[in-house]
């Protein structure tokens, strides 16, 4: 046995098109499994060739039982998911809907734990054992301004990887979690070059002395996924550099 290979196995990445989804299906890719891209959009170019793409906005309550569908049409010996597709859609607390509330906890938390049933369900309906990694974020440990419903979401998915562990040991499915820190990625970049002072200051709180790049999500969540860590359930994987260890950082 290879610890650290992912052949012969196939995996699901969810959100994969770009940024931190799609590094992480790019290194599946390079561990050696067979991987399905999915997005809420059309296919990607940027794709190496052979792998599988499936497209589906995950806020449809039926969309994480049908990708599940259509991933195992793809690839049959399906048993590795990844639920990283999630987003941010905060305005100031006091100004908070019940639709923005709505859009936040729908994607970020139903589907994920919806998307992790179906794929349970078509593991013991095979008698296959499987591997679960769910991306939460920093955030679910430390709170952000202007981001109270964002925060609850991932929040939400650290318990969700704990409980869900429980619930899928009796069928050897492993449930992990990823959380990332600041990370650069289409959606964070905009931001983070607009503000210089604020770029400088996360140069000096993050103790490794940069912002992470979509990459960086890589190698753990191949891990955590591999038969490397086949002992290693419930638990959350923190890469942030550094950036929750310190309380101040450099002055």
């Amino acid at each position: 046995m290879k610890p650290f290979s992912l052949a012969p196995s196939a995996a699901l990445v969810t959100g994969s098109s770009k940024g931190i989804g799609h590094a992480i299906a790019l290194g599946l890719h390079e561990a050696g499994a067979r991987v399905v891209f999915h997005g809420n959009t059309a296919r990607p170019d940027v794709l190496p060739a052979g792998c599988d793409f499936a497209q589906g906005d995950l806020s449809d309550p039926v969309a994480p039982a049908k990708l599940i569908a259509e991933s195992l049409a793809a690839q049959p010996a399906l048993d590795l998911l990844v639920c990283n597709a999630g987003s941010f859609f905060d305005n100031d607390f006091l100004e908070m809907d019940a639709a923005r509330w709505d859009r936040t906890l729908n994607l970020n938390v139903r589907s994920v734990y919806f998307i992790v049933q179906a794929f349970a369900r078509a593991m013991i309906e095979r008698q296959r054992p499987g591997a679960v990694v769910i991306v939460s974020s920093t955030n679910g440990f430390q709170s952000e301004e202007g981001s109270t419903a964002y925060d609850t979401s991932k929040g939400a998915l650290v318990m969700m990887t704990r409980t869900l562990a429980q619930a899928l040991a009796p069928h050897r499915i492993r449930v992990n979690g990823m959380a990332p820190g600041l990370i650069r990625t289409p959606l964070t970049a905009p931001w983070i070059d607009a503000q210089p002072d604020k770029r400088e200051h996360y140069h000096k709180k993050i103790l490794l002395g940069r912002i992470g790049e979509p990459e960086d999500c890589a190698g753990a969540t191949a891990f955590l996924l591999s038969p490397a860590a086949a002992y290693i359930t419930g638990q959350v994987l923190v890469v942030d550099g550094g950036l929750t260890v310190g309380q101040i950082g450099k002055m």
